[in-house]
């Protein structure tokens, strides 16, 4: 169905791979630990506070599994720059940040206005959101603070910190990469949403399985890996929900591989007006099973409320 030259790239640009070696048993340990530790702390936490804590672990456990991965990157970065790479830096090419002695494009003076302005429209939306009486069944202002912490967080504060160490002559590409202007499914996922974690699931998980099974079910166990984890950052601190998450990614690459069937590039879906239109559907269609009931009620709205209290 799918060529496996391009389906590489479904899951992560030509410019966005670097070479890492295999960290071994050591690199897994702190990506078992952390969230394991975490868990710990699940009834002993509020949902919402449990939910920032198991992300947090897990977000750390792939950063130390990425740095593990990347021993030459490491063991030539200063200690300064390692350090960065593992608490100032949201992204997760280890081996790209680390690399010193890389010729690296100075940011125009433009480019910092859009996350400027998206971050203070984040702002402006969480801030409409805890000023008002949330019932609890508020699933409209749940999903609009949703949304103002995703532009403050993934358009606004991570771009400015990618700004930052470019302007420092670090290669520190964006994570988001204007995703509204994806002409097909794949360039969505592959190449403008999120490429850190796109990072992960193309070296940890779709590249195994390619080499032994083949790209279409590399694919669509990528896909459905991301699916779990989120799975395990959103329907387990809110205690419901189960399993929508990963349906939800599942129809990502469901629509993937269609996208690039037979079927698919008759139909026109992979570029252009359709392919944009056929992107607005699968990944925003079923988004109501990503951030599902059960989240915004038991961890999303009480978190606006603390919020609230506070401010």
């Amino acid at each position: 169905m799918l060529s496996v030259t391009h389906s590489t790239r479904v899951l992560l640009p030509e410019s966005e791979r670097a070479t890492d070696t295999r960290g071994g048993w050591l690199s897994w340990i702190p990506l078992a630990m952390f969230p394991a530790a975490a868990c710990f702390f699940r009834s002993r936490l509020v949902p919402w506070k449990f939910m920032w804590v198991l992300s947090v672990a897990i977000f750390f456990g792939f950063k130390c599994e990425t740095w593990f991965r990347a021993r030459d990157a490491r063991a030539l970065a200063s200690t300064s720059r390692n350090f960065a790479y593992l608490f100032l830096w949201p992204g997760m090419d280890a081996a790209r940040f680390l690399a010193s002695g890389r010729s690296v494009a100075r940011p125009p003076a433009q480019e910092w206005i859009a996350p400027v302005l998206k971050t203070l429209a984040g702002i402006l939306l969480v801030g409409f959101v805890v000023r008002r009486p949330l019932a609890a069944d508020s699933l409209l202002e749940g999903w609009i603070g949703m949304l103002g912490i995703v532009l403050i967080l993934h358009f606004g504060l991570f771009h400015l910190i990618s700004l930052a160490w470019r302007t420092a002559g670090v290669d520190a590409q964006p994570i988001m990469r204007s995703p509204a202007q994806s002409t097909s499914l794949s360039e969505f996922w592959g190449k403008r949403w999120n490429l850190g974690f796109r990072q992960l699931t193309h070296t940890l998980v779709y590249e195994p399985i390619r080499r032994k099974a083949g790209p279409s079910l590399a694919i669509l166990a990528a896909f459905a890996v991301s699916g779990m984890i989120h799975d395990l950052v959103i329907s387990f601190p809110a205690r419901g929900g189960y399993g929508l998450p990963t349906a939800y990614f599942l129809v990502q690459g469901i629509g993937v591989l269609f996208e690039k069937s037979h079927f698919g590039r008759w139909l026109g879906i992979g570029n252009g007006s359709r392919g944009w239109a056929f992107t607005l559907l699968c990944a925003g269609g079923p988004a109501f099973w990503l951030f599902h009931p059960a989240f915004i009620h038991n961890v999303m709205l009480p978190f606006f409320v603390f919020i609230g209290r506070v401010i």
